[in-house]
């Protein structure tokens, strides 16, 4: 929730504001390319500050980060002002790719405004790594959120659209809102790869429901299902963030498994599953 609206207010302004002074610095505009928010996922499970020290190239020679997240619509979320303490001379390999590791540390002094202030940037350019001089002047504040931005709420069953990583933020955390909705009730459910667009459905019935059964993606990447089990083994256990959660049909929690499963069997023969996506039977 917005407290007040400031569309006349650079945050760089705010920023100077609490006493704090800047000139040389980088803006990072964190955005992701695919269709899942990695950079809020990891803002959300506080580890943006390591996802950020990772980059595949020396994008930060200046003395400060001030780090921005694309929420859409030329809008982006305020994730902190961090001081840039090096970066190592070799090159770091990780998943196969090699990285330059920088060291860093959060500016105190902005709590007010990390995770809080959404920010109006029209950027219509590809480039990620801007000179702070450059453009802050284009940074307006949007909104002033009461609390830092998180998952949330529970929005309502034909609402959930959850990637991998924001499911296990979800389940680890233990968020009330969530477990209590999804604990409550059987249900089918649809995984999408998002890399090749196949679907997996599946069905939850009896004890916790839909929150027990997605428990067990959450620690596994696969559920112990056969075909995505062979997803994970030939690529690897990181290749469950491709995968997508939604349901498709609530059931009581109450009614028969062979009641659930034959919705369950419906469900796969109308997307044609078997066929094409990656239900084995």
């Amino acid at each position: 929730m917005a407290i007040n609206t400031h569309n006349n207010i650079k945050l760089i302004d705010l920023i100077k504001s609490t006493g704090i002074e800047i000139s040389d610095y980088k803006i990072h505009c964190a955005i992701d390319t695919s269709k899942n928010n990695l950079p809020l996922e990891k803002f959300f499970a506080g580890e943006f500050q390591q996802y950020q020290e990772h980059q595949t190239k020396k994008n930060f020679n200046k003395p400060y980060i001030l780090s921005l997240i694309y929420l859409g619509a030329n809008k982006w979320l305020f994730s902190g002002l961090w001081k840039c303490l090096g970066v190592s001379k070799k090159q770091i390999k990780k998943n196969g790719i090699f990285f330059y590791k920088y060291n860093t540390e959060l500016t105190n002094g902005l709590e007010h405004l990390t995770g809080r202030a959404i920010i109006s940037f029209e950027k219509n350019f590809r480039a990620s790594y801007l000179i702070g001089s450059k453009y802050e002047d284009q940074l307006y504040l949007s909104e002033l959120r009461e609390e830092v931005m998180s998952v949330g709420d529970f929005p309502g069953y034909n609402s959930i659209c959850l990637s991998f990583n924001i499911l296990k933020l979800i389940i680890n955390q233990q968020n009330s809102s969530w477990k209590g909705a999804l604990s409550n009730v059987s249900g089918i459910y649809i995984i999408t790869d998002t890399k090749t667009g196949k679907h997996y459905i599946g069905s939850a019935y009896g004890g916790e429901g839909l929150w027990q059964r997605w428990s067990v993606y959450s620690r596994t990447g696969h559920g112990n299902n056969k075909e995505l089990k062979k997803l994970l083994n030939t690529n690897s256990k990181e290749y469950a963030e491709n995968f997508q959660f939604s349901i498709l049909e609530i059931c009581d929690l109450n009614d028969s498994k062979e009641n659930v499963i034959e919705k369950e069997s419906h469900w796969k023969e109308v997307l044609k599953t078997r066929d094409f996506g990656l239900n084995e039977n």
